[in-house]
């Protein structure tokens, strides 16, 4: 447990910080018309992404997603005894973050739902709800003609999420030639995570997390806007934002494992490279956090 502490602690402070500022600008969002449209948000959701990676990594290796922990399990770089610990600690990251912006919004949020005429626990009150968790259609954008059922917002959030730990793959692979510098790797994948958001949110607010979606939905949930929150005015939040997700970021481990990684791994052969990767352990990630330490005393 102690050569897990900073692990645990990364991931969990990693999360927090990018559903605190994620969440926090689609609140701004609804309650003050803070942007003029889906691409900031999605923007700022992206800065969070990279803030969190470059805040973290030193401790865990900022996997901030439980998908994304998953699909390390499962392409060979994580060991399968460290992801309770992983999702776990993302789990309370989320919601610290939603109960964050519960405490600081708790009064905007009341004043606005006054103004619109919102009763909290009502199904209008998915209008504010949406800060916490997602809706499929987004009810921030959704036409009237709009309708969305379950197994379109479950592919879309499995597409989505999907592309996002393929990317993550593919940035971060040895044998990938034309990945960026370990050091700016972090923008990219926040880069990823703006240019889903913009495409898919439309659908299904683009959660792409399961401890993104649950940690603050619970928190909704709790503070009064029970089933709107849980299981959501169409039901299926489980397997839309949590399932969906999680399945398909086991689905693009097996695909890079299976089919990429073979691909690469044998043209680096052909090029004299060698490459690889191999799971990461309770001990090397104490090594790493034994030699920040180390690195702030000097």
């Amino acid at each position: 447990m102690k050569r897990l502490g900073p692990a645990c602690f990364g991931e969990f402070l990693g999360v927090f910080i990018l559903v605190f500022f994620g969440i926090g600008a689609v609140a701004a969002a609804v309650l003050f018309n803070a942007f003029s449209g889906l691409v900031q948000v999605a923007v700022i959701w992206g800065l969070g992404v990279t803030l969190a990676i470059y805040a973290t990594r030193h401790l865990s290796c900022a996997h901030l997603n439980p998908a994304v922990s998953l699909g390390m399990v499962l392409a060979g770089r994580m060991e399968p005894r460290l992801l309770p610990w992983y999702v776990g600690s993302q789990l309370l990251g989320g919601i610290a973050a939603g109960t964050a912006l519960q405490l600081l919004f708790s009064v905007p949020i009341a004043q606005y739902e006054v103004a619109n005429s919102i009763v909290r626990g009502a199904p209008e009150s998915v209008r504010t709800a949406m800060m916490f968790g997602e809706y499929f259609p987004n009810p921030g954008m959704a036409q009237p003609w709009l309708k969305i059922d379950i197994g379109t917002a479950a592919l879309a959030e499995a597409t989505g999420t999907f592309m996002l730990l393929t990317m993550i793959f593919l940035l971060t692979e040895g044998c990938n030639v034309g990945r960026p510098a370990d050091g700016v790797s972090p923008v990219f994948i926040g880069g990823t995570v703006t240019v889903i958001i913009s495409v898919l949110a439309p659908l299904t607010q683009a959660g792409l997390n399961p401890a993104r979606d649950f940690g603050p939905r619970l928190v909704a949930y709790l503070s009064g806007w029970g089933s709107i929150a849980i299981p959501g005015p169409n039901g299926g939040f489980f397997v839309v934002y949590i399932a969906a997700p999680l399945l398909a970021g086991a689905a693009a481990a097996a695909f890079f494992r299976l089919v990429v990684a073979p691909l690469m791994q044998a043209r680096a052969m052909q090029l004299g490279c060698l490459c690889g990767t191999r799971p990461v352990g309770a001990v090397e990630i104490a090594a790493v956090s034994a030699e920040a330490v180390r690195s702030a005393a000097k």
